[in-house]
C-alpha cells in the first residue's frame, strides 16, 4: 500500500498545483507562491485535507524539480555570458553578498540566540533561491534581458559563497572534525567546479557527441542521466546539487543541440519544478510561526531594502536604468531551498529551534512577496529616483535590431511593410505587442513562430526568434521604427528610461 499511497500523493500534488495555477495565473498571480501555498494548506501540519502525510514521500521527486530548473537555466546561458561581466559583475555580486549576509549577521546577533545561531541566520537571510530566481526569469520572459546576466552572476556567486560558508560552518554544526577537514572539503568542491568549467569551455564538442542522435527518446534519457548524476556527484563532493545541474546545463548549452535540449527539457522543468515548490510548502508548520512573527517581519523589510539597494548599485555599475535596477534587486529577493537546508542543518545540530521557525516564515513570506514584486517591477521602478542611476546609456553595445522594410512598399494600399525579428538578447522578448504603443496608422499583421503563422494581436507576447509583420502608413514609418528600436533596447518602459529610439 505504501507505493499506492505515494502515487496518489504525487498525482494529487500535480493536480492541485495545476488547478491552482489555472485559477491564479489569469488574474496575474505567479505560479510559485500558488504551488507553495498548496503545499502548506494540504500538508501534514495544517488541519483539514491532508493529501501528503509524509513530505519525505515526495522528497526525491522534489529534488528532481530543483535539478531540472537549474539544468534548464544552464542551457539558456553560455560560459561567456557568465564571465563577460568581469570585475563589474563580481563587484555587483560582492556588494549584494556584503549587504545581505552582513545584514543577516547583524540580525542574528541582535536576537541573542547564540553565536552559532547568528552565523546560520546570516546565511538564511543572505542567500536567495536559485531555483525560484530561475523560475521567475523564465516565467516573466526576461531570459533575454541584458540585466539577466547580472542576476545570474549574483546567483552563481551566491552558490560559490555558500559552498565556502557551509564548509566553514561544519565545525560549528558538528559535521567536521576540525579545520583540516573543512579546508579539504572546500578544495574538493572547487576542484570539481573548476573541472566542469573547463569542460564547458573546451570540451562541449565532445560531450555533444553523446547526444548526437535523431532519436529524441535516446536524447532525453541521456541528458536526464547526465543532469542527475552530475547533481549527485556535486552533492557528494560538498557542492550544491543545484549548481552541479547548472554546470552540466552550461556544458550541453554550448553544443549545437542546445535549442533541441531546451525544447525537450521544458516540460520536465515545469512538471517537476511544481513539485519542488509544493514539497517546500509541505515542510512549513503554520503554528510554529507565531512565536517569531515579529522577527520575520523585521527580516523581510531588511531584505527588501538591502536587495533593492544592491540592485541600484549593480545597475549603476553596468550603466543600466532604473527598470533594470529594480529587476535585479527584486529578482534576487526571494529565499527558498538554501535557507531551509541551512535551517535543517542547524536543527539537526541541536541549535535553537526558533532558527527553523524563522527560516520557514521568512521564506514563505518572501516566496509570496518576491514573485509578486518581480511581476510589478516596472511600476516599482518608478519609485526609484532617476538620479540614483547612470545618466548615460550604452546603446552601442546592445544586440542589433533586425528590422527591415518589406521588399516593395505596398504603394497601391498606401502603406509600408515592416518585418521585425526578435533577436536573442532583444528586450522585445516578453513584451506584449500592445505595449509597443505603435503610432496611429500602424496595423498589426502576421506572427511567424516555430514554422507556423498566425494573426498578430495586441495580446501576443513576443518571444526570441519571432518574426512580426506590421503595416504602417509611409509618413508614420519612421515613428514606428523608432518606437520599436526603443523597446528593443530598453523594454516596455523605454519612455520612462528616456529612450526615444533615436
Amino acid at each position: 500500500m505504501h507505493a499506492a499511497d505515494t502515487l496518489i500523493a504525487l498525482g494529487g500534488a500535480f493536480l492541485v498545483c495545476g488547478l491552482l495555477a489555472r485559477i491564479g495565473v489569469p488574474v496575474g498571480l505567479p505560479t510559485i507562491p500558488l504551488f507553495m501555498l498548496a503545499g502548506v494548506v494540504l500538508g501534514p501540519d495544517t488541519p483539514g485535507l491532508d493529501i501528503v502525510a509524509d513530505p519525505d514521500e515526495l522528497a526525491v521527486v522534489a529534488r528532481l524539480g530543483l535539478v531540472f530548473l537549474l539544468f534548464y537555466l544552464g542551457l539558456e546561458f553560455s560560459l561567456d555570458d557568465l564571465t563577460s561581466g568581469g570585475k563589474r559583475l563580481a563587484g555587483a555580486a560582492g556588494v549584494y553578498l556584503l549587504l545581505n549576509v552582513g545584514g543577516g549577521l547583524a540580525l542574528g546577533f541582535s536576537l541573542g540566540w547564540g553565536v552559532a545561531e547568528a552565523l546560520v541566520v546570516a546565511a538564511v537571510v543572505g542567500i536567495s533561491s536559485s531555483a525560484i530566481v530561475t523560475k521567475l526569469l523564465v516565467e516573466t520572459g526576461r531570459i533575454g534581458n541584458p540585466e539577466t546576466r547580472v542576476i545570474l552572476g549574483i546567483a552563481v556567486m551566491e552558490d560559490i559563497f555558500l559552498a565556502f560558508y557551509l564548509a566553514l560552518l561544519q565545525p560549528v554544526l558538528g559535521g567536521a572534525d576540525g579545520p583540516v577537514e573543512a579546508v579539504t572539503g572546500i578544495a574538493t568542491a572547487f576542484t570539481f567546479l573548476f573541472g566542469l568549467a573547463l569542460v564547458a569551455r573546451h570540451g562541449s564538442r565532445w560531450v555533444g557527441k553523446v547526444i548526437d542522435t535523431p532519436d529524441e527518446e535516446i536524447v532525453v534519457v541521456v541528458f536526464v542521466g547526465l543532469a542527475i548524476i552530475t547533481a549527485g556527484v556535486a552533492e557528494t563532493l560538498g557542492v550544491s546539487d543545484a549548481i552541479g545541474a547548472f554546470m552540466v546545463g552550461l556544458i550541453l548549452g554550448a553544443t549545437n543541440k542546445a535549442q533541441r535540449l531546451r525544447d525537450l527539457t521544458h516540460p520536465l522543468r515545469d512538471a517537476f519544478g511544481a513539485i519542488f515548490f509544493f514539497h517546500f510548502g509541505l515542510t512549513i508548520d503554520p503554528a510554529a510561526l507565531l512565536d517569531v512573527a515579529s522577527v520575520v517581519a523585521v527580516a523581510v523589510v531588511m531584505t527588501i531594502v538591502l536587495c533593492v539597494t544592491a540592485g541600484v548599485v549593480a545597475a549603476r555599475v553596468h550603466g543600466f536604468g532604473r527598470t533594470a535596477g529594480a529587476n535585479i534587486g527584486l529578482s534576487v529577493l526571494t529565499r527558498g531551498e538554501f535557507s531551509l537546508v541551512l535551517a535543517a542543518l542547524a536543527l539537526g545540530a541541536g541549535l535553537d529551534p526558533r532558527v527553523g521557525s524563522l527560516a520557514a516564515g521568512y521564506v514563505l513570506v518572501l516566496g509570496v512577496l518576491g514573485p509578486l514584486a518581480v511581476a510589478q517591477s516596472g511600476r516599482i521602478a518608478r519609485l526609484l529616483p532617476r538620479r540614483w542611476f547612470a545618466p548615460t546609456r550604452h546603446y552601442a553595445t546592445a544586440t542589433p535590431l533586425d528590422l527591415s522594410v518589406g521588399t516593395g512598399s505596398l504603394y497601391h494600399l498606401g502603406t509600408d511593410l515592416l518585418q521585425i525579428r526578435v533577436a536573442p538578447g532583444s528586450r522585445l522578448h516578453g513584451v506584449y505587442v500592445g505595449e509597443l504603443r505603435l503610432p496611429h496608422g500602424s496595423t498589426l499583421g502576421l506572427l511567424a513562430r516555430d514554422g507556423t503563422t498566425s494573426a498578430l494581436r495586441a495580446t501576443t507576447q513576443m518571444q526570441t526568434d519571432d518574426v512580426l509583420l506590421v503595416f504602417t502608413e509611409p509618413e508614420q514609418r519612421g515613428a514606428a521604427e523608432r518606437r520599436i528600436r526603443a523597446v528593443h533596447r530598453s523594454g516596455r518602459l523605454a519612455t520612462w528610461e528616456g529612450d526615444t529610439g533615436g
